[in-house]
């Protein structure tokens, strides 16, 4: 049986007084990627932060690996249990392309070896972001930020990679470029869950979807179950 990576059971959390998801109860197996989709304001989002601890918790459990994250401040989730790729990137505009790389390394920062062999993985899956690796991030496309985001979660080294709507303001063949990508870190046997609102990419990407919607799950199926662009899918929930 393959072990779960990130097992989550009956979780609600949410902003202030109000749960903004209700009774998650999911799971991602160790190298496998899984979507999250659903309409806007379903609360995919809210699932992610929950997971490295950016929203209250108030019941249930999420487990990565072995740990019980549910109520570990963010810090110490960021400290190899899981990194995000935020919607939006939120890159150091002003800093490097190599000073954004060495900052999602932090953890690492002790040993240069680890550094090293690190950003080597990254520029072996982005060789644009290597060769503007001197650059400030402002001056790279979308896309290349994009490489750099998901560049800086790698440099974690995380057990499970998150992913917040990737391919959100690019360009066409950035978002071919990025979703290629992801099947490469999956094919090494990176845990990556992914939440999108483009319904190809999703199905390109990833072994299993979830579909949530109004902050709870209502259905779950293998990738392989669904027609080629996910036209039955897109009707019956995303609209």
């Amino acid at each position: 049986m393959t072990t779960p990576v990130l097992q989550i059971n009956d979780l609600s959390a949410g902003y202030g007084r109000f749960n903004v998801v209700h009774d998650i109860t999911m799971h991602v197996n160790n190298g496998e990627a899984v979507a999250l989709l659903g309409p806007n304001g379903a609360g995919k989002t809210s699932v992610l932060r929950s997971i490295m601890g950016l929203i209250k918790h108030r019941t249930g459990s999420i487990v990565v690996g072995d740990t019980d994250v549910s109520r570990m401040p963010a810090h110490r989730v960021a400290g190899g249990h899981a990194a995000l790729v935020p919607e939006g990137r939120r890159l150091f505009l002003n800093q490097s392309v190599e000073d954004n790389l060495r900052l999602g390394g932090m953890r690492h920062r002790r040993d240069s070896a680890k550094v090293q062999e690190l950003m080597g993985s990254v520029f072996e899956l982005f060789p644009v972001v290597e060769r503007y690796r001197a650059r400030p991030a402002s001056a790279l496309s979308g896309g290349e930020q994009q490489m750099v985001a998901i560049g800086r979660m790698m440099m974690n080294d995380p057990a499970l990679m998150l992913l917040d709507e990737p391919s959100l303001g690019l360009a066409p063949l950035a978002i071919t470029d990025m979703a290629q990508a992801l099947v490469k870190l999956r094919e090494q046997g990176r845990s990556i869950l992914l939440v999108e609102q483009r319904v190809d990419i999703a199905l390109a990407v990833s072994d299993r979807i979830y579909v949530l919607s109004d902050g709870r799950l209502i259905d779950e199926r293998a990738t392989a179950d669904i027609g080629e662009d996910g036209r039955a899918l897109i009707d019956a929930y995303l609209g």
